[in-house]
């Protein structure tokens, strides 16, 4: 059993949370990794500002996972606060995606400081493995934007929008935003600020959704495909696999979803799936296309290809490590995975 457990230390009040999840084991990557969303973040004073955390348990040893925010001369006022939002246990480790909250007081000077997010996988037998990642927090004067104080600079300045549910996928299309996560969990935005909650006929976890050809796909735990053309109401559809569908995207005509042990469905319709060769048992945790060229990645740095989504070929990756997500813009791949980012071309 792989137990959390948050531990604030240095400028962070004295506080532990313990949260067990999911059992780990297998082989796989050996070790411990730890990645931060972003490296850097800006909160106003008196407000607060997130950014999440990436945990890879590879060692089987490791019992607890230990967190703490540090930082040399970092000052008074600033707390923080570490939340699980989503667990994924596979046969080799499990990966915990972790939300960390940083709060502001009114009083804290404005100016940047370094802090520094700590973890230490802790092992039964004693000892353990600690990772570090830098985290630069910038704190500005009230009404000078940044966490939730806002701002005028799109992707620049983000506001928190907590509603309360963990939320694994989101996309756009049809003048509306759609967001799904554990349990079913659907909501839709007109704006992105104003959500609703929507029904979603499912209690599986659902991870991954897609926009094309005026459909709406999302795809989940236990071989779960829904449909909508609204986003608001949605339709059970057969998959014709047993298998987690992690991710799924749309181009050229054709959705494609990839997901555990090496699955790959296609469907020109969204309604109708029809399951590919992938050539591979790695687990695929991405899939993306562009260029007149579809790719999905996976478990022991899988990369995979396909002109037509029906067609596959593996081919070869500089990194062993999961490849965890995969995007396609201006000419070229992009592939993240625990602290590794690969391009293409």
């Amino acid at each position: 059993m792989v137990a959390l457990l948050l531990t604030l230390t240095a400028c962070v009040p004295s506080t532990s949370v313990p949260s067990t999840r999911g059992s780990g084991g297998g082989g796989g990557s050996p070790g411990f990794t730890l990645v931060l969303d972003s490296t850097s973040l800006t909160v106003q004073q008196g407000s607060s500002g997130t950014t999440r955390l990436t945990i890879g348990v590879w060692d089987r040893s490791i019992e607890t996972v230990e967190l703490s925010l540090v930082g040399v001369g970092a000052p008074s006022g600033v707390s923080a606060s570490f939340t699980i939002e989503s667990d994924r246990v596979f046969s080799y480790g499990i990966v915990l995606i972790v939300r960390l909250t940083v709060s502001v007081d009114s009083g804290v000077a404005p100016g940047t400081y370094n802090l520094q997010v700590k973890a230490t996988g802790v092992k039964a037998t004693g000892g353990g493995i600690t990772e570090t990642a830098a985290l630069s927090l910038t704190v500005t004067a009230s009404g000078g934007g940044g966490g939730r104080g806002g701002g005028s600079g799109v992707g620049t300045n983000w506001t928190l929008r907590n509603l309360g549910d963990s939320l694994n996928g989101v996309t756009y299309g049809n003048g509306l935003f759609v967001a799904v996560g554990e349990g079913g969990t659907i909501l839709t935005s007109r704006d992105g600020v104003s959500w609703t909650q929507g029904t979603s006929g499912t209690s599986n976890d659902l991870y991954s959704v897609t926009y094309g050809n005026g459909l709406f796909v999302a795809v989940g735990k236990g071989r779960t495909i829904l449909t909508s053309p609204d986003g608001v109401s949605w339709t059970q559809r057969t998959s014709g696999t047993s298998n987690d569908l992690y991710s799924v995207t749309y181009g050229n005509g054709l959705f494609v979803a990839v997901g555990a042990k090496g699955t790959i469905l296609t469907s020109p319709d969204g309604v109708s799936w029809t399951a590919r060769a992938s050539g591979t048992d790695e687990w695929l945790w991405g899939v993306a296309y562009g260029n007149g060229t579809f790719v999905a990645v996976g478990g022991g740095g899988a990369i995979l290809t396909s002109p037509d989504g029906v067609s596959w070929t593996q081919r070869t990756s500089p990194e062993k490590s999961d490849l965890l997500s995969v995007a396609y813009r201006n000419g070229r791949f992009v592939a993240v995975g625990g602290g590794t980012i690969l391009t293409s071309p």
